[in-house]
């Protein structure tokens, strides 16, 4: 937004002039920017001092200031060698997502953004999965020109295996929509990670994504990624968000906001994972976190490089809600993100050994959700 760029300052006390001046081109390049703009979420971002923020507070072309908490990865509980001998992972059947294959539902045409660690394009799983591909530097920076699909950790494989996984050798899955293209792009881990998220979200929303799958965030509630996730709902893109792998009494946002879909994880006995955060909190909406659980113990999927593991954690739930989201959209195109949303909540139930305040509305079933959304 032109004009306000004089309430923001360029400082080697702020984390992106500190990492600037430390990095290795940062005493040639000199401070980063005073601010940043993201025009697909209408943001801007920089450090002020009293004086600029008061500025920000007062100018009427300026909906909302609002702090930027470090954002962190939600690192799975646990972490196995495994190898891929059932068709299909004990997730997508609970879910029966196969069932709406059978109906010739895939993701087909629908694009979900990942934001992670990246994701191995060459993998036997992944291979014309990514569509779009993008790293973040340290500082926020968008690299160019952009690099191959590549995982900095294998989080990000392993999560973006399961929203839109293809059948290996024709027969074996693990992801929950395996025509889906992925729109993906590393922000984690290090540096400035407000900035690389900020970064990925604006550059996933300027790709036309229709779901969002995040899992990370701040730990407890904090209100200042709010107008952002109101951002994309206003663009009809569905956030779904980790709650977190923190345990009961706790959330971390911005998965805990009312705004987003916050997964929760269970096991295959239909059992809350203990590690899965819960929380209420006092508000008239959706005072109660996760929306809903999803497979999130043992669930195998890719490895970078070759082959696969299984992985525990909120993280690991995340992308089913995802890939169930996209199989939704390819029925219903036009839906928009609360016809989504509503029908995946419709389809939720809860198993006997899920407690309402650790699953909230319980696990998702794709044929009731489908159902929900299309009329049946």
């Amino acid at each position: 937004m032109a004009g306000i760029e004089k309430s923001f300052v360029a400082s080697d006390l702020s984390q992106q002039g500190a990492l600037a001046v430390e990095a290795a081109e940062g005493a040639a390049a000199g401070l980063p920017p005073a601010v940043r703009y993201y025009p697909n979420l209408g943001l801007a971002y920089g450090t002020v001092t009293r004086e600029g923020l008061a500025a920000l507070r007062a100018d009427s072309r300026v909906a909302e200031v609002t702090g930027a908490p470090r954002l962190l990865p939600i690192p799975p509980k646990r972490v196995a060698a495994a190898q891929l001998t059932q068709r299909l992972t004990w997730g997508i059947a609970a879910m029966r997502a196969d069932k709406l294959w059978k109906q010739g539902l895939s993701g087909e045409g629908v694009l979900v953004g990942h934001l992670d660690t990246g994701v191995d394009g060459r993998h036997a799983t992944l291979k014309g999965a990514v569509k779009h591909f993008a790293r973040f530097d340290f500082l926020g920076r968008r690299v160019t020109p952009a690099p191959d699909p590549h995982d900095t950790e294998d989080h990000g494989t392993h999560t973006a295996a399961t929203i839109a996984g293809r059948p290996v050798a024709g027969r074996r899955h693990v992801g929950v929509a395996p025509k889906a293209k992925l729109a993906s792009a590393i922000v984690i881990e290090g540096g400035d990670v407000v900035a690389r998220v900020l970064g990925g979200m604006d550059w996933a929303v300027g790709r036309r994504v229709r779901v969002l799958n995040m899992s990370l965030g701040f730990p407890g509630m904090w209100d200042d990624f709010r107008p952002i996730t109101a951002a994309l709902r206003r663009r009809n893109v569905l956030p779904v968000f980790a709650v977190g792998n923190e345990g009961p009494g706790t959330s971390r946002s911005p998965g805990n906001y009312a705004m987003a879909v916050s997964v929760g994880a269970n096991d295959a006995r239909r059992k809350v994972a203990w590690f899965s955060s819960s929380q209420r909190f006092k508000r008239k909406s959706d005072p109660l976190v996760p929306d809903l659980v999803a497979p999130g113990v043992r669930v195998i999927s890719a490895r970078p490089g070759r082959g696969y593991q299984a992985m525990d954690g909120t993280s690991m739930a995340t992308p089913h809600v995802a890939g169930l989201a996209a199989l939704l959209i390819e029925a219903k195109p036009r839906a928009s993100v609360n016809d989504v949303e509503e029908a995946i909540f419709a389809s939720c139930r809860r198993g006997a050994n899920m407690r309402p305040g650790r699953a909230n509305r319980g696990m998702p079933d794709a044929v009731r959700a489908l159902n929900e959304l299309t009329g049946g």
